[in-house]
């Protein structure tokens, strides 16, 4: 595609080109194995998606958060979040309730029932995280990699991320 200011596009040199590729490869295997670990697990049988806003619940106070800042804390799109939403909730794992703050918008909030699932899902992933990502590193790749992406994200992204419980 050609640039919109008539300029030559600086292409990708051929390692550059190697990375980037290695970088999609990687990304992508890791994200399906991940969810395939949770979603495998007759206990679990979760997503990765679906634990992810499981996780966004339990840590928000109350157990409780509006739709659309659970939609930008996972990085999904309203729709896809409201989507996914409705199969936890089918599943009674989730809730959808006005929001108390001001009764305009929606909260999903985590049941009893969607706790006890993440109790459940929890060692799963872990294990999953360590075997997929963790060990294969060390933990000193492990935290250089973090270093190396976090130049990628925002000021804000960056003091998310930091304030995420341990």
């Amino acid at each position: 595609m050609a640039p919109t200011n008539g300029n030559e596009p600086r292409w990708l040199s051929p390692e550059e080109q190697r990375a980037w590729r290695v970088f999609l490869y990687t990304t992508t295997r890791l994200r399906e194995a991940l969810s395939q670990a949770l979603e495998q697990d007759p206990e679990v049988s979760l997503t990765l998606a679906e634990y992810e806003i499981l996780v966004r619940l339990s840590e928000a106070p109350g157990g409780h958060a509006r739709m659309s800042e659970l939609a930008d804390h996972v990085v999904h799109s309203r729709s896809r979040l409201t989507h996914t939403v409705t199969r936890l909730e089918k599943r009674g794992l989730v809730e959808r309730q006005r929001c108390a703050s001001d009764g305009r918008g929606r909260e999903a909030l985590l049941t009893a029932d969607g706790r006890a699932l993440l109790e459940r899902a929890a060692p799963v992933h872990v294990a999953s995280v360590r075997a997929q990502l963790v060990d294969p590193l060390g933990t000193d790749g492990m935290v250089r990699l973090g270093s190396l992406l976090s130049a990628l994200l925002t000021e804000d992204e960056r003091a998310e991320i930091a304030a995420t419980p341990e």
